[in-house]
C-alpha cells in the first residue's frame, strides 16, 4: 500500500512531498535461514533514486527476545544488499518503532531495546540511491543466527523524498583490490560455485583503482562460505580455489605468495585493529615455524563493497605450507606408512575423527577427539588411521606414565618440544583459548625425515588479544589466566590438556622460561610488538574508514564482545589493543614456569669470555648461553662436524630474533663443534656439544 504525505511550505514556492510504502510482516525463523519478507513498490514519481529523490527513511518494528541474535538487511530491486543492524541489544527484547535515517545524530550501535526512535543504519541506505529504479521488489531480510528465541517482524515501511543520501561509493584503495562476479549465483557454505576473481594490485605504496586493469590474478575461482560461528557474523568469510579457463584447479601465485589452489578470504568484522591474526602468524613464522602468509585487502562482491579481509594461505600440506611428505592411498606399508600427518583438535563428528584412549589428566571424565586433516577422513586408509591412532597412544601413554620427563623414553622420544613451547607462548601471550581446543592443529612428518609430531601451524585468533566475558580464563582484565586451561570453562570441545601434563616436567618448564626470557628481548618486547601494530594501523588507516561505513562496528561489542569500553575511534581502539598486551605480558613475566641460566650480553672485561649451549646433550634444539663475551648481529655461527666438515653456517641476526635458539634440524647423532666467528675471528673457543635422538 502506497502513503503520499504532502507538506505544506510556508514561504516557498516549490512543493516538495515524500511517498511511505508499507510491508506486511510475520514469524521469524530461529534456524539460521534468510527471512525475506516482500515490499512492492510502484507507481513511484519519480522511479530514479538519486539525490534529488531516492530513499531517506525505513522503519521497522520486531518483537523477539534476544536482540542480538537478529541481523536486518534491507534489499533493493537491483540487489544492494544495506545492512541495518547486526548484534545489538544483547539479550534485551523488540525492535518497537526502530527508524533508520542517514541524518539521525546517532548510530543503531550506540541505542539500547527496544530502539525507539531514528538512528543511522550499520550500512548507509544512500547505496540504494545509485540510479536504479526504485519500482519493483524490495526485501527486508531477517537472520534469526541462534536457535531457541523467536519472534515476529510486526510491520516494515519505506520512505523516498528529496535530498537524499548518496552513495558510498569505492573507488581506490592502497591495498590490494579483490573483485569477486558470482553471475548472479549466490555463495553458499557447500559447494563451491563457479565465480571470476579479479585482483588490482599496483606495488608498495602505489594507488590501486578499480577501473584499472587487473594486474595480479584475472580467471576462475570456486568460491564458497567458511567457518562455523564465523560464517554467522555480516561479513562473511570465504574459501575459494584458483582455476583455469576449464574450471580446474590451477596453482597460482597470489600477491606474492607461493602458487597454491587452496585460499581464503579471511572476514575482519569482528577484528576492528585487523591484526589480531596477522600477528600471532608473524610472531610463530619468526619463531622459525611454518606459518600461514596473508595480505590485507579490500574486497567487492557483485559491485557490492565489503570490507578488509585477509587473503590467506590456506593450512594444508605441500611443499610451501606444511612441508611434510607426500600421503597416498598405497602408501599403507613401511617407511611411507609413518608420514606425513596433519591433525587437529576441534569440532568434530564420529565419521572425521577419533577418540583418544586418554583423558586429560585434571578432567578424567573428559573425553577427547582428534580430527583427520590430512589426509582428510574420506581418503585416508584403514592402514593410516591405525598408524596415527597408535602413534598418539603411544605419545599418551608415555606422557601419563611414571618416566614421563626421561628425555628418550618418556613424551619427548614423540613429539618435538621446541615448536610445542612456540606454540605454547604464542597462544598464550594472546590468551587464545581456541588455540588449545577447537583450532589447534599439529603434524608428523615421515619417520626418515624427523617423525616427531610438531604443534602448528597457529590458527585462529578472532577471539584472543582481549577479555571477553565469561570464564575468568579470558574475562580477566588485569592479564591474568592460563588459556590452555579452558577446560576448566566446560567448553564446546574438550582440549587434550597435553600441556598440564608436560608443564609438570620440569626440564619443559626451564625450557619454556629460557625461551620466554630470550624471546622477551627482541621478538617479543613491546616496542617491536608495536611498531609493527602501528605501521599496520598506518597502511590501513584510510581502508578502516570505509570499513567502518560499510559494518559500523565502532564501539560496539561484536560477534566477540570484549569487556570494558570498546573504541569510539580506530586509534583508541588501537591503544586499547596495545595497553591489553601490556597487561598479559607483565603477568606472563610474573609466571612462566621454571628457572632459566642468566642471560645477558655483558660488557667485555679481563676474565674469559665463554658461551656454552643448554641443553647439551641436544635433541633438536639447543639455547645459546651467552656468559661473558662481545656477539653482534654480524657475527656468525658455523657449525662443523668431529671431522671438521662445516655443516651449517647460522647468522647471530637470526638467532637474536628467534630467541637465542639454534635448531639442528636433519642432524644426525655425534659430536659437533659450535664455532662464533666476527670478522673472521673466533669470538670465544668453539663449543662442543652433542646430539642424541
Amino acid at each position: 500500500m502506497k502513503k503520499i504525505v504532502i507538506p505544506i511550505l510556508l514561504l516557498a514556492s516549490l512543493t516538495s512531498f515524500s511517498q511511505t510504502f508499507f510491508g506486511s510482516g510475520g514469524a521469524i525463523s530461529d534456524d539460521g535461514l534468510n527471512n525475506d519478507f516482500l515490499l512492492n513498490v510502484s507507481g513511484l514519481t519519480p522511479s530514479a533514486l538519486n539525490a534529488s529523490h531516492g530513499l531517506v527513511n525505513v522503519c521497522i518494528d520486531i518483537t523477539h527476545t534476544w536482540d542480538s541474535d537478529l541481523n536486518v538487511n534491507l534489499i533493493a530491486p537491483d540487489g544492494t544488499d544495506i545492512l541495518l543492524l547486526s548484534y545489538v541489544g544483547g539479550s534485551d527484547d523488540n525492535f518497537t518503532n526502530t527508524c533508520f535515517s542517514q541524518s539521525a545524530p546517532s548510530s543503531i550501535v550506540s541505542g539500547s531495546a527496544p530502539f525507539t526512535g531514528t538512528f543511522k543504519p550499520m550500512n548507509t541506505i544512500g547505496n540504494a540511491n545509485n540510479g536504479q529504479n526504485g519500482n519493483g521488489t524490495w526485501k527486508l531480510r531477517i537472520v534469526d543466527t541462534y536457535a531457541a528465541d523467536v519472534g515476529n517482524l510486526i510491520n516494515w515501511n519505506i520512505t523516498f523524498g528529496s535530498a537524499a543520501p548518496l552513495p558510498n561509493i569505492f573507488t581506490s584503495s592502497n591495498l590490494p583490490i579483490v573483485l569477486i562476479n558470482t553471475f548472479s549465483q549466490t555463495i553458499v557454505n557447500d559447494p563451491k560455485i563457479n565465480a571470476n576473481m579479479k585482483i588490482i594490485y599496483n606495488g608498495p605504496g602505489m594507488i590501486n583503482n578499480v577501473t584499472d586493469a587487473p594486474n595480479a590474478y584475472n580467471n576462475n575461482i570456486g568460491i564458497e562460505i567458511r567457518g562455523a560461528f564465523s560464517s554467522s557474523l555480516p561479513q562473511k568469510p570465504y574459501s575459494f580455489e584458483t582455476r583455469n579457463s576449464l574450471l580446474m584447479q590451477n596453482d597460482t601465485v597470489l600477491l606474492g605468495m607461493p602458487a597454491e589452489h587452496d585460499w581464503c578470504l579471511l572476514a575482519t568484522y569482528n577484528d576492528k585493529v585487523y591484526v589480531r591474526n596477522t600477528l600471532a602468524n608473524k610472531l610463530f613464522d619468526e619463531m622459525s615455524h611454518y606459518s600461514t602468509r596473508s595480505k590485507h585487502c579490500e574486497v567487492v562482491i557483485n559491485g557490492q563493497y565489503q570490507g578488509i579481509y585477509f587473503l590467506s594461505e590456506k593450512i594444508k600440506r605441500d611443499s610451501s605450507r606444511v612441508n611434510i611428505s607426500k600421503l597416498d592411498t598405497i602408501d599403507n606399508v613401511g617407511i611411507q606408512l609413518t608420514g606425513g600427518y596433519i591433525i587437529k583438535n576441534d569440532y568434530w563428528d564420529a565419521t572425521n575423527s577419533w577418540l583418544l584412549n586418554y583423558s586429560p589428566i585434571d578432567h578424567p571424565t573428559f573425553d577427547v577427539n582428534l580430527v583427520y586433516e590430512y589426509p582428510k577422513a574420506d581418503i585416508i586408509t584403514p592402514q593410516q588411521k591405525t598408524y596415527i591412532q597408535t602413534y598418539i597412544n603411544s605419545f599418551e601413554s608415555a606422557l601419563y606414565s611414571p618416566g614421563f620427563a626421561d628425555p628418550t623414553s618418556g613424551y619427548r622420544a614423540y613429539l618435538s618440544a621446541g615448536s610445542f613451547m612456540d606454540y605454547f607462548i604464542v597462544n598464550e601471550l594472546s590468551r587464545n583459548n581456541d588455540g588449545f581446543k577447537k583450532s589447534w592443529y599439529m603434524h608428523k612428518n615421515r619417520d626418515d625425515k624427523g617423525g616427531k609430531l610438531k604443534a602448528g601451524p597457529v590458527w585462529d585468533f578472532d577471539w584472543a588479544w582481549a577479555d571477553i566475558p565469561g570464564c575468568s580464563i579470558f574475562s580477566a582484565t588485569d592479564g591474568s589466566g592460563w588459556a590452555h586451561k579452558i577446560n576448566d570453562c566446560g567448553p564446546d570441545v574438550n582440549s587434550n590438556g597435553w600441556y598440564v601434563r608436560m608443564l609438570q616436567d620440569t626440564t619443559f618448564q626451564n625450557d619454556l622460561k629460557c625461551r620466554w626470557l630470550t624471546l622477551r628481548t627482541g621478538l617479543l618486547d613491546t616496542s617491536y610488538l608495536f611498531n609493527y601494530i602501528d605501521s599496520t594501523a598506518f597502511l590501513l588507516d584510510s581502508a578502516q574508514l570505509r570499513h567502518q561505513e560499510r559494518w559500523g562496528t565502532l564501539g560496539v561489542d561484536v560477534g566477540t564482545p570484549e569487556i570494558g569500553t570498546q573504541g569510539a575511534t580506530f586509534q583508541e581502539d588501537i591503544t586499547i589493543f596495545k595497553n591489553w598486551i601490556t597487561s598479559r605480558i607483565s603477568w606472563l613475566d610474573a609466571n612462566m614456569p621454571g628457572n632459566c641460566y642468566t642471560l645477558g650480553f655483558n660488557d667485555i672485561s679481563e676474565e674469559e669470555q665463554s658461551i656454552t649451549l643448554f641443553p647439551n646433550p641436544a635433541s633438536e634444539y639447543a639455547f645459546v648461553n651467552i656468559e661473558n663475551a662481545v656477539i653482534t648481529k654480524s657475527t656468525l655461527i658455523v657449525i662443523s662436524d668431529i671431522l671438521g666438515k662445516s655443516i651449517e653456517t647460522i647468522p647471530m641476526n637470526r638467532i637474536l630474533r628467534e630467541g637465542l635458539m639454534i635448531r639442528f634440524n636433519n642432524y644426525v647423532n655425534g659430536t659437533y663443534f659450535c664455532r662464533f666467528i666476527d670478522k673472521g675471528v673466533d669470538v670465544v673457543k668453539p663449543v662442543r656439544f652433542l646430539i642424541q635422538k
